[in-house]
């Protein structure tokens, strides 16, 4: 964000709803307490604050925020790997990077150990406020310029031949509705406007999208991504 605990455009109005339940993650106290105070103006829950990895995976585990601010720079414990254990391990947690660095290998890396979203540290204290709240709702958040980048990569990823076991049993049977939004999913839209585009209600799109990963044993977003590609649904 521009200037620390300063806004410099105003920020969205206050989320109806219960607060949501934030961590942040930096080594600098000077930022890391000017974007927790950020937060909690706009109505967030800061359930706790970390300096270094391993604290970090401590703290998030007895809290169990929704949405984890990490930055990726971190003393003791790398931040993608501070995503890998509590993506892993905590159920439901979203993670949106903000991070100095725009560097694509840096962007790619936090991706597929887990983040929803990547956000640099240019970006405004709005900016910041409403990629928290969309990452809450499961959105996937990305500086501009650099969303076109990650779904390269899903697609890179997809045209890889996925090990599989000798006696795999075949794939569970989607609805006709999960199915088509599994494909808009691919095509990288947002929850919001998958919503928007089927007519129905962001949650219900949720619902749908948290079945299809019980369904087909997939984690997260990059994974599920990578299954729809791979049987050409985004091409559909």
């Amino acid at each position: 964000m521009n200037q620390p605990g300063t806004t410099s455009t105003e920020a969205p109005g206050a989320a109806t709803g219960p607060a949501i339940r934030v961590m942040v993650v930096d080594d600098h106290p000077m930022w890391r307490d000017a974007v927790a105070r950020d937060l909690d103006a706009a109505g967030c829950e800061v359930v706790a604050t970390a300096g270094d990895g391993p604290q970090a995976v401590r703290r998030a585990k007895a809290t169990g925020p929704q949405v984890l601010v990490l930055d990726l720079n971190l003393p003791g414990m790398p931040g993608v790997e501070v995503c890998k254990e509590l993506v892993g391990t905590l159920p439901g947690l979203r993670v949106l990077v903000l991070s100095a660095s725009g560097e694509h290998a840096d962007v790619l890396e936090a991706v597929k150990s887990g983040a929803t979203g990547y956000l640099v540290k240019s970006a405004s204290t709005a900016e910041l406020i409403d990629a928290v709240r969309r990452t809450a709702v499961g959105d996937a958040v990305f500086t501009p310029g650099l969303a076109g980048l990650v779904l390269g990569e899903y697609r890179r990823l997809a045209s890889e031949p996925a090990p599989t076991a000798p006696d795999e049993p075949s794939a569970p049977r989607l609805t006709d509705r999960e199915t088509e939004v599994l494909r808009l999913v691919a095509k990288g839209l947002s929850y919001k406007q998958i919503a928007e585009r089927l007519v129905i209600s962001h949650r219900t799109v949720q619902n749908h999208v948290q079945n299809t990963l019980g369904k087909l044993q997939l984690h997260n977003r990059v994974e599920l991504v990578r299954y729809a590609i791979e049987r050409g649904l985004d091409d559909a």
